[in-house]
């Protein structure tokens, strides 16, 4: 079974912090943690990025974000959110 992992993620995003945030994304995928992430709006400030995972790894992938969140400090432009349904 697939469970899907959220991140919002700030509209506006200084050039750095765009590049990391694209380091994270590009991670999780050459990781083998998701094949794609989808992306929707949530409002006028936030992106919402989602994608699957498989259930067993959704520990690690999640601790993984977080590592990578607070080693870039990206906690201001970045975070997890609880499980999606899409």
């Amino acid at each position: 079974m697939e469970k899907a992992i959220k991140l919002k993620v700030r509209k506006e995003l200084d050039s750095h912090q765009q590049l990391n945030i694209i380091k994270l994304k590009g991670s999780l995928i050459s990781k083998g943690y998701t094949e794609i992430i989808h992306i929707m709006d949530q409002d006028e400030e936030y992106h919402i990025n989602y994608f699957d995972t498989p259930v067993e790894s959704k520990s690690e992938v999640l601790a993984f974000i977080n590592d990578f969140i607070v080693k870039e400090n990206l906690t201001d432009s970045i975070s997890t959110e609880n499980d999606v349904k899409h």
